[in-house]
């Protein structure tokens, strides 16, 4: 998987993400599925091999009419299943296509828990922005209020102005607790994706910093060959290559079976007597079993795993086609807030100019209390809703990038 997350630039971030993909809990189970589905593709490839095992043994028998007897006996066993038709060959091609989509789970696993990882410290470094913003205007706010209560005093403007002001400056006041609750619900899940307790992180993302931004040198042309690289799709390949194999084992199985087996061994009445040669024992076996009759039980099955690759084949091109979906919708939600963002930039600093012109006025008593009121509502909302559209820039950048399987090189 490619480290996408080092575009951003940003080093706590790639701390984090690194820390999610050793220590998170899901990537951990993901990973001894892993293990246990190679170990099951070793002994499936073990089968193709002949079999050894060796005993020994040691009785002492006795009667009441017989006098005690020693029997002594060590022998080696060998056992060989000739694979002429395939079945144990397809068992091995059907264990190494599910340890290869256990493989692609996990790097799904990986490729999502980063993504979750990265989207989350950016609605944290956005909840930051917005608070400051928040926290700004409600400091111009109350500048406001207080101009307008020295002018209520003066007699130069009503209650109904200063009550508006100071309606105005707990409006968005009322802003902050949502604006940290949001910063601290961020905090927890990066905690929790790092596979710690939620509160284990309060310190380390407790500094503000800007929230991240990738480099604006994307290229917005994706091949399609590139889509092959994405978890699910490989998973689903694999899927239908395993199905393909069950097929070929399901054929196999009614042909006929073929075996080697055979026994050396060594008994004497004593452990000395071992080494005689009238000790040795020996005997090969050859056999052959054929399917005659089963009810069509087998040929059920060569069906059955045919329906099976069939929705296999279908799932993969589900997968495709959901793959293609994901990328067109990543890219075009890209390229609408790259330009949302620029109309935001331009229309933020006309409304700060805005609203400094307006106090300005209303202080030397130019312009009535709503011009102010209007444009430093204006000023608040399209400042918090600049903070968001960067937010989401960035967001989409992410979305893309888990869109492609984890980026690409």
């Amino acid at each position: 998987m490619a480290q996408w997350w080092q575009r951003f630039k940003d080093p706590l971030l790639a701390q984090l993400v690194a820390d999610a993909l050793q220590s998170n809990t899901s990537v951990r189970s993901a990973t001894a599925a892993l293990r246990q589905a190679r170990s099951l593709n070793d002994a499936a490839r073990a089968s193709l091999f002949p079999a050894l095992t060796a005993g020994a043994s040691a009785q002492r028998s006795e009667s009441a009419h017989r006098a005690a007897v020693n029997d002594f006996g060590i022998n080696i066993d060998a056992g060989w299943e000739l694979d002429l038709f395939g079945a144990n060959r397809s068992a091995l091609h059907v264990t190494t296509a599910l340890a290869q989509a256990s493989a692609a789970t996990l790097n799904d696993v990986q490729t999502s828990i980063a993504a979750e990882v990265a989207l989350n410290y950016i609605s944290l470094r956005s909840a930051q922005a917005r608070l400051a913003i928040a926290a700004d205007n409600l400091a111009s706010q109350q500048d406001t209020l207080q101009i307008t209560q020295w002018r209520l005093q003066a007699g130069l403007v009503t209650s109904l102005e200063a009550e508006q002001a100071r309606a105005a400056a707990e409006q968005t006041r009322a802003q902050l607790p949502l604006l940290q609750s949001a910063q601290e619900q961020a905090r927890h899940a990066l905690s929790v994706l790092t596979g710690r307790a939620p509160v284990a992180l309060a310190d380390l993302l407790s500094s503000i910093n800007p929230v991240p931004q990738a480099a604006d040198d994307l290229v917005m042309n994706i091949p399609a060959e590139v889509l092959r690289q994405r978890p699910d799709v490989r998973f689903a390949e694999r899927q239908v290559a395993a199905a393909m194999a069950r097929v070929a084992q399901a054929r196999a199985v009614r042909a006929p079976d073929f075996a080697l087996a055979g026994s050396l061994g060594l008994n004497a009445a004593t452990t000395g007597g071992l080494s005689s040669s009238a000790a040795l024992i020996k005997s090969v076996l050859a056999s052959v079993t054929m399917p005659v009759f089963a009810g069509g039980a087998r040929r059920a099955q060569v069906r059955a795993q045919r329906a099976a690759l069939s929705q296999a084949e279908s799932a993969y091109e589900a997968a495709v086609l959901l793959s293609l979906q994901e990328v067109e919708d990543s890219l075009t939600s890209l390229r609408a807030d790259r330009e949302r963002q620029l109309r935001l930039q331009q229309a933020s600093e006309a409304a700060g100019n805005a609203a400094l012109l307006a106090r300005q006025r209303f202080t030397s008593g130019l312009t009535d209390f709503q011009t102010v009121l209007e444009t430093q509502r204006t000023q608040f909302s399209t400042q918090d809703t600049l903070a968001s559209a960067g937010a989401d820039l960035s967001s989409d950048q992410v979305r893309l990038y888990k869109a492609l399987g984890g980026g690409w090189r």
